[in-house]
């Protein structure tokens, strides 16, 4: 089934039978970048005879392929026809983890976590995509279609300029901040309303909303804020091929992720401020109802107490045979039942 809102293959130059949005080789997506020239559209066939004829590090020219693991072939086709470090394969197995960019020999390998593209804010709608970026070519990898990823492809098809293939990562990279950043400006929206309602007494539903929104910052701020250790030892030993201003792209891409990143922990802990207000108003709404049941409870006891003495049915009992008995069994119940009342009340004003 041809995903064609998200990645499709109308720029490729040859009609191959797709799978899942990508092609025999599980190739969604490939472009040629040369200088001050628009990106190129190419196919996993082009592609291979363009790596073999393009192994100059000194050339200013690179490709980029995307690739769908959920075609069972994208792996066998990589493995098989490209030089990725074994560690690359390693990756894709690991499960999702915190995004991250490492060196491994000659090459970087790049783990991307971003929201899916039907993103509807739950915390489960979080998918991975991998890179492994050379001097002459980028490999990324995704099972689930990504806005990010989406974004660089649709500025690619629209004619921005990349110098090198690290310049195409830190595109990403921003792409992923911005991508975050309007899902912090959304939640903000939301959690402002909640704010709202709170401060006029609408609490209703409130705070499931907000502990899942809560949930959703907590697991983005895990898996998106990019690891420091990793990032330093590549900014400060970066591989022979990069560029003079890669290292600087890169830095800047992942400084505006770490900006987003502290905006979403400062709404984090606003939510959580948040939680606690309305565990705090919860928790004085019971303590209220407790006090009126209390309340209750005190003022019926003295005609619980004298109703349970008159009802025993044993001789003896006093104005039995009282025209008055009644009467002044009511007031003398009443009189006390307005004593309690008077403490209870006073205890309550005090």
């Amino acid at each position: 089934m041809v995903n064609t809102k998200i990645d499709s293959l109308g720029d490729s130059k040859k009609n191959n039978e797709t799978y899942y949005g990508s092609d025999s080789s599980g190739l969604i997506c490939g472009y040629v970048f040369k200088p001050e020239i628009n990106a190129q559209a190419i196919d996993s066939v082009t592609s291979l005879d363009w790596l073999k004829q393009k192994q100059d590090r000194d050339s200013l020219e690179f490709i980029w392929l995307h690739f769908s693991l959920s075609n069972a072939l994208s792996e066998k086709w990589l493995r098989d026809h490209l030089q990725l470090p074994e560690h690359f394969f390693e990756t894709l197995h690991e499960g999702t983890g915190s995004t991250r960019v490492e060196q491994e020999e000659d090459s970087l390998i790049a783990v991307i976590n971003d929201v899916m593209y039907e993103f509807s804010y739950e915390a489960s709608q979080i998918s991975t995509a991998w890179m492994c970026v050379q001097h002459n070519c980028v490999i990324s990898v995704r099972r689930q279609p990504l806005r990010s990823v989406d974004r660089l492809r649709l500025a690619v098809k629209a004619g921005d300029q990349f110098s090198s293939p690290v310049s195409l990562l830190a595109h990403l990279l921003r792409d992923q901040a911005d991508v975050l950043q309007k899902i912090e400006r959304d939640s903000a929206s939301k959690v402002d309303q909640i704010e709202d309602n709170l401060l006029t007494g609408h609490i209703k539903n409130t705070r499931g909303n907000l502990g899942t929104l809560r949930r959703l910052f907590v697991r983005l701020r895990r898996l998106l804020a990019p690891e420091p250790a990793s990032l330093f030892r590549l900014l400060n030993r970066p591989p022979a091929w990069f560029m003079k201003d890669d290292a600087r792209e890169l830095r800047e891409a992942t400084e505006e992720s770490s900006a987003v990143l502290n905006d979403l922990a400062a709404l984090q802990e606003r939510t959580k401020l948040l939680q606690e207000e309305i565990t705090a108003h919860t928790t004085e709404e019971t303590n209220r109802s407790v006090y009126v049941l209390t309340i209750v409870t005190v003022l019926a006891l003295p005609i619980n107490m004298v109703a349970g003495l008159l009802g025993m049915n044993v001789g003896g009992i006093p104005m039995a045979q009282d025209a008055h008995g009644f009467l002044i069994v009511v007031a003398i119940v009443a009189i006390f039942t307005c004593i309690a009342g008077w403490f209870a009340f006073r205890k309550q004003r005090r």
